[in-house]
C-alpha cells in the first residue's frame, strides 16, 4: 500500500514545487530595479523560487510565443503584452500598467553638455550616438520618435550605433564606444552608473508615453505564485523602489 502511494506523493510534491516557482521576463531597462524588487518579494514570499531574465521587450515576446517558460512578462510598453494577449499567450484581465519610464540623453565624455539634443546630434565631436533597436526596444522607439519630432533624424542617422536592448545601449556609452546615447533614466540612476557622466531628460512631449505593462502569460495564469508576484508589483515596497529608479507609478490601489 505504501509503495503504491509513494509515486502519488512524489507527483503531488513535484506539483507543489512547480506552483511555488515563478519565472519573470522583464524589459532590459528594469534590470537593476528588478534586483531590488525581487529581493523585497523574497522577504514576503521566501517559499517561492524566483528567477528572472531581461532583454528587449520585443525579443522576450518572441521567446514567449516560441514556448519560453515565463510566468510573468514585464514590458517597457503596452503594445507587446497586448500582442501576447491577442495571440492567446497571455491573460487579458491581468494586464496592468505598473510604471512609466523616462528617456534621457546620457554621456560620460568629459566636457560634453547634453542639455541640448540638437547641439549634441550636430556636434562634430560626437561621432557615435547610441540608440536601442527601435524595432524591438520601446526606449529605442521613443528615441527615434524624439529625433523625428525635432527634425534631427537625417543628421543623426550617420552617427547611430544600435544596441540590441537598452542595457547594451548604455554599455556603449559607459565604455566610450559611443559619445552619447538615449537610455533609460532607471539605468543612469542605478548603483552601477550613478554619478557617471551627465544626463538630460528628453521632454515627454517628444515621444509616446513609456507606460510599462505587466501581464501573466498563459503559463503563469495557472500559477498562484505568479499572481502573488503581480500583486506585489502594486505594493508600497515595490512602488517605492520603482520611484527610486526614476519611474512614475500609478496611484496606489
Amino acid at each position: 500500500m505504501i509503495r503504491r502511494l509513494l509515486p502519488l506523493f512524489l507527483l503531488l510534491a513535484g506539483l507543489a514545487r512547480a506552483a511555488d516557482a515563478v519565472s519573470v521576463a522583464a524589459a532590459a531597462n528594469l534590470v537593476y530595479a528588478l534586483d531590488a524588487i525581487n529581493a523585497e518579494f523574497r522577504k514576503t514570499a521566501p517559499d517561492v523560487a524566483l528567477t528572472s531574465a531581461s532583454g528587449a521587450s520585443g525579443s522576450l515576446v518572441a521567446q514567449i510565443k516560441n514556448g519560453a517558460p515565463y510566468d510573468v512578462f514585464l514590458s517597457a510598453d503596452l503594445d507587446y503584452p497586448r500582442a501576447l494577449v491577442a495571440a492567446g499567450q497571455a491573460e487579458a484581465p491581468t494586464l496592468t500598467v505598473f510604471a512609466t519610464g523616462r528617456l534621457v540623453l546620457w554621456s560620460v565624455k568629459p566636457g560634453l553638455a547634453v542639455n541640448d539634443i540638437a547641439a549634441v546630434v550636430k556636434n562634430p565631436a560626437v561621432h557615435k550616438l547610441a540608440i536601442a533597436n527601435p524595432d524591438t526596444a520601446p526606449y529605442g522607439r521613443a528615441a527615434r520618435e524624439a529625433l523625428d519630432k525635432l527634425g534631427l533624424t537625417a543628421a543623426a542617422q550617420p552617427k547611430l550605433v544600435v544596441g540590441e536592448n537598452i542595457t547594451q545601449t548604455a554599455q556603449f556609452v559607459e565604455t566610450g564606444n559611443a559619445d552619447a546615447g538615449f537610455v533609460a533614466l532607471s539605468l543612469v540612476l542605478s548603483p552601477k552608473l550613478a554619478r557617471r557622466g551627465t544626463w538630460f531628460e528628453v521632454p515627454a512631449a517628444l515621444h509616446a508615453p513609456l507606460d510599462h505593462g505587466a501581464v501573466l502569460t498563459r503559463r503563469g495564469a495557472a500559477n498562484p505564485a505568479a499572481r502573488r508576484y503581480l500583486e506585489f508589483l502594486r505594493s508600497a515596497p515595490a512602488r517605492k523602489i520603482l520611484r527610486e529608479f526614476g519611474y512614475a507609478v500609478p496611484a496606489a490601489p
